[in-house]
C-alpha cells in the first residue's frame, strides 16, 4: 500500500458550521482527522498541519513555506494531499506547480461546505484525492486540483462560483480526468511543464482590471507605490482605453515589467488592434502578453519570475512562449 502525506492548511474544509448562527468558522482540531479511518482502505496516512489559515489569509510567503516542506519531505511519500480553503486555492495550486521540483503525485483539494452542513462534500472531495494521489497515471503531471469528481491542472483551474460545489472549472480547457465510483480516468494530458525554484519571495506586484473610462490616474498612484511589476486584465484580446498608454510608458521606461491577460474567461491575449491603447500599439510600447493565464496567475508567475531575472527578453519568453 503506498504512503502519502496529507498536509492541512485551513479553509472551509477544516470549518465546522455554527447550528445556531450559521456562521462558518475555525475549530480548534481538523474534523476530518476524526473520519481517518476511512482513508486508509486506500494509502497508508500520515497528518500534518503546516498552518491553519482561511485561504484569504494565506500569502505567497505561505505558499512558498508549502512548497519547501513539500520539497524536503517528497522523497519519504509516493503521493502529497494538500487540503486548503478554496477563494485563493488555485494561486496556491499554481505557485506550487511552478516552483516545487518533485514527480510523484501533488493534489490539491478542498470543500464548498464544511464537514457537519448538510451535503457537505469535505470528506468526498478529500477521499477522492486520496484515490488520485495513489493512481500510477497521476505522476508527472504538476499539480492537480481535485473537486466534484473532476481532476484539473493548476495551470487552468479556475473558481467561477462563490457556492456551487461544482465551482472550479478549467473553462476552454475542461478537466484532464475524472473519478468515477470505480475508476481515476485521465482523458488529457499535460504536454509540456516548466519550474522556477526559488527561495524567496520578495517582489512587489500589483493586478489591476481595466474599465470603461480608465486613465492615468490609478496607474499613476500604483507607480508611486514603487513596484517591481504590474499584470493588468485588458479588455478582450488585450485592449485599453487610450488615456493609459502614457502611463503605461513610463512603467516600461522604469524597467516595470507590465504583463497583459485577458478580464475575458475564455480565448488568449494578441496583438491585433492598432488604434490607441489597442493591443499592437501595447506589444510595440513593450508590455508582455502572457500566454493564456488569468490575472491571479499572471501575477503569481511574475513574483517567481522576478526573483530570478528582470531582464525584458527572458520575462517575455517565460510569459509569451512557455506555457
Amino acid at each position: 500500500m503506498k504512503k502519502i502525506l496529507l498536509i492541512h492548511t485551513g479553509g472551509t474544509i477544516s470549518m465546522v458550521e455554527n447550528k445556531t448562527t450559521g456562521e462558518v468558522n475555525t475549530t480548534k482540531n481538523h474534523p476530518l482527522t476524526d473520519l481517518s479511518y476511512y482513508f486508509h482502505t486506500y494509502a497508508n496516512i500520515e497528518e500534518t498541519t503546516i498552518f491553519s489559515l482561511p485561504s484569504p489569509h494565506v500569502t505567497p510567503n505561505h505558499m512558498l513555506e508549502l512548497a519547501q516542506k513539500i520539497n524536503q519531505l517528497s522523497s519519504m511519500y509516493d503521493g502529497i494531499v494538500i487540503t486548503h480553503g478554496t477563494d485563493t486555492l488555485e494561486e496556491t495550486a499554481y505557485f506550487l506547480d511552478l516552483v516545487l521540483q518533485v514527480n510523484i503525485p501533488v493534489i490539491i483539494t478542498g470543500a464548498m461546505r464544511s464537514s457537519n452542513e448538510i451535503g457537505s462534500d469535505a470528506l468526498y472531495n478529500l477521499i477522492s484525492s486520496l484515490r488520485v494521489a495513489v493512481d500510477n497515471g497521476a505522476a508527472d503531471k504538476g499539480v492537480l486540483v481535485v473537486m466534484n469528481d473532476e481532476i484539473h491542472t493548476a495551470r487552468n483551474v479556475t473558481k467561477t462560483s462563490t457556492s456551487n460545489v461544482a465551482t472550479f472549472q478549467s473553462p476552454q480547457y475542461g478537466p484532464i480526468g475524472i473519478i468515477t465510483r470505480d475508476s481515476i480516468i485521465f482523458h488529457h494530458t499535460v504536454i509540456s511543464k516548466y519550474t522556477y525554484p526559488v527561495e524567496n519571495i520578495s517582489k512587489n506586484v500589483f493586478l489591476l482590471k481595466a474599465f470603461a473610462g480608465m486613465d492615468e490616474q490609478i496607474l499613476q498612484v500604483i507607480l508611486k507605490a514603487n513596484p517591481d511589476g504590474l499584470v493588468i486584465e485588458a479588455f478582450g484580446q488585450g485592449n485599453l482605453p487610450k488615456d493609459t498608454v502614457e502611463s503605461i510608458e513610463q512603467f516600461i521606461k522604469q524597467d516595470i515589467p507590465v504583463i497583459l491577460v485577458s478580464r475575458s474567461f475564455k480565448g488568449i491575449v494578441q496583438p491585433i488592434y492598432g488604434y490607441p491603447g489597442g493591443g499592437r500599439q501595447l506589444k510595440d510600447r513593450g508590455v508582455i502578453f502572457a500566454n493564456g493565464l488569468t490575472g491571479p496567475k499572471a501575477r503569481i508567475k511574475l513574483l517567481i519570475a522576478l526573483e530570478q531575472t528582470n531582464n525584458y527578453e527572458a520575462l517575455k519568453n517565460i510569459f509569451e512562449t512557455e506555457i
